[in-house]
């Protein structure tokens, strides 16, 4: 099965009636796609009590990503807001258990920093993961090319599998060592691609301007980039094949998310019910 969708819920102004509420975004949003990336998480480890009502506002067969806290991954700078380590990821599996508990949990998504590269002690990193989140499907996403370097992508590719670990496909401008090549191998029974769109100078500025984030993702993809992607997703082979867009700056992701439903010929079932604006063929 494949399922597309996008990073977030809460900013795809296509998705919603004229007149919906914050609170009432996500049901409007699995009205056209069956998973999500909750990508809030990274921020803060949410509430068991926000777990169970996204869970409850969604239809049975809808899926969650959910995406690893910032402190569990190396992006947070200075100290933990938590009295241990252990602590920390308590709480994030107290969340994670929540999706799993209503059977709504995709897989968790553990998305490294540019500066984690492939050496010893962050492969031992790798390891405390995956033995801290046991019970989970875990995609890892690399940020750094050292893992896909000639001489070292057989072995990261084998180790990801001998970990059960889910091997994060990227579609994302190729600029220097800070990104990865595409690189469409499978490393467990589930698979997923992150699209970030490819805009190179956007990726490159990185400083520290208001408006650096909002550019890194800002990109529309055509359609003949569409199917080249359509392409390389039709011959994973994978279980369960998540495709999840970030290209959201200009509002872009879900616009090409749809584009991709329609050149892989998704037709999802069990959507939400479609809200329609209240004021439709009024005017």
């Amino acid at each position: 099965m494949i399922r597309v969708g996008l990073t977030g819920w809460g900013d795809h102004p296509s998705l919603y009636s004229s007149v919906t509420a914050a609170k009432d975004k996500l049901f409007d949003y699995t009205g056209h796609f069956l998973t999500v990336e909750v990508d809030t998480s990274f921020y803060a480890i949410p509430s068991v009590e926000n777990v169970r009502k996204w869970c409850e506002d969604t239809p049975k067969g809808f899926r969650f990503v959910l995406k690893a806290y910032q402190g569990m991954t190396g992006h947070l700078r200075g100290d933990i807001p938590f009295d241990t380590k252990n602590d920390m990821f308590n709480a994030f599996i107290d969340c994670a258990n929540e999706f799993k508990r209503y059977d709504k949990l995709g897989m968790v998504l553990a998305q490294f920093p540019p500066w984690f590269d492939c050496q010893a002690k962050n492969v031992q990193y790798l390891r405390y993961i995956r033995q801290q989140l046991s019970d989970f499907d875990v995609a890892i996403e690399f940020r750094n090319q050292t893992w896909y370097a000639e001489k070292m992508v057989q072995q990261t590719m084998t180790f990801l599998q001998e970990h059960q670990f889910i091997h994060t496909i990227c579609d994302e401008p190729q600029a220097g060592v800070g990104s990865v090549p595409f690189y469409p191998h499978v490393t467990a029974k589930k698979a997923l691609i992150r699209i970030h769109g490819r805009n190179i100078h956007g990726w490159r500025n990185t400083g520290n301007t208001e408006n650096w984030r909002k550019v890194r993702f800002l990109y529309d993809y055509n359609q003949k980039e569409l199917q080249q992607l359509g392409a390389h997703i039709r011959q994973l082979q994978a279980e369960e094949l998540f495709v999840l867009f970030n290209n959201n700056s200009g509002h872009h992701a879900a616009k090409n998310a749809k584009e991709l439903q329609v050149i892989l010929d998704i037709q999802d079932s069990g959507l939400a019910p479609k809200q329609l604006d209240m004021f439709e063929g009024e005017l």
